[in-house]
């Protein structure tokens, strides 16, 4: 099984299913119309560690490969706690994060990030997704949010525009430049493709509010790329 719903997962389902591996990628199915991977596809939560060791009980599964965002984190430490109890192998695609750039300002959560704002600018364009998008409503600065889909309730503090990457770093550069963005903040997801609007930004010498990644839990086995996870999966099925 393959917890999914990032790039790197569904170039392991590519390679996977091109190798002869029977993939089931598990999708959250928070974001409308996801692209879909090769192989079977299942939608929606598990229920905790205990639906997942239930799930898990009741399908043929020998190996569990999470891929998910690396803010992801309940998902991971759930899978963790589900192949533990059941003896199933387990593994954690983790792409690189990002090093710190040109005038980048650490922050280990949201809230901190926020915190941050207003001694940096006073146009803020967020790229955080949907979740922690409330800790930033009572900075008092104009902000622009970017998400796939809008959250609910639609926030009346701030603007937003829905739109789906990648986007190129010309994108970035226009976008910034119509909005007048003196401050971006972003979770440092890493990998090339959200990177486009780092190189933007320092382009225009913004300062960059970066939210450190939480640490995955102890003693996992822990790749940084999809050839990577599919050659450990391929040793595993031959185990």
């Amino acid at each position: 099984m393959l917890l999914g719903g990032t790039g790197e997962a569904r170039e392991l389902a590519r390679l996977l299913v091109a190798g002869g591996v029977e993939v089931i990628s598990s999708l959250a199915g928070r974001t409308t119309d996801a692209r879909r991977p090769d192989g079977e596809i299942r939608v929606g939560g598990f229920g905790g560690v205990d639906g997942l060791i239930a799930w898990l009980q009741a399908h043929p599964v020998d190996v569990v490969v999470d891929a998910t965002h690396p803010f992801a984190t309940r998902m991971t430490a759930n899978a963790a706690a589900a192949t533990t109890h059941l003896g199933l192998r387990f593994l954690v695609l983790h792409r690189p994060g990002w090093t710190s750039g040109d005038d980048w300002h650490w922050a280990d959560s949201p809230a901190a990030a926020a915190e941050l704002l207003p001694g940096l600018g006073s146009r803020v364009f967020l790229t955080i997704g949907r979740q922690g998008l409330d800790d930033f409503a009572t900075t008092g600065l104009w902000t622009l949010a970017r998400c796939v889909d809008p959250p609910q309730p639609r926030p009346s503090w701030c603007e937003l525009v829905l739109a789906r990457g990648p986007f190129s770093e010309t994108d970035e550069l226009q976008l910034l430049k119509q909005h007048r963005i003196d401050v971006l903040v972003t979770k440092n997801s890493g990998g090339p493709a959200t990177a486009p609007k780092l190189r933007a930004a320092q382009q225009l010498h913004l300062p960059v509010v970066v939210i450190r990644r939480p640490p995955l839990p102890a003693g996992l086995d822990v790749v940084t790329s999809s050839p990577q996870a599919f050659d450990w999966v391929m040793r595993e099925a031959r185990s």
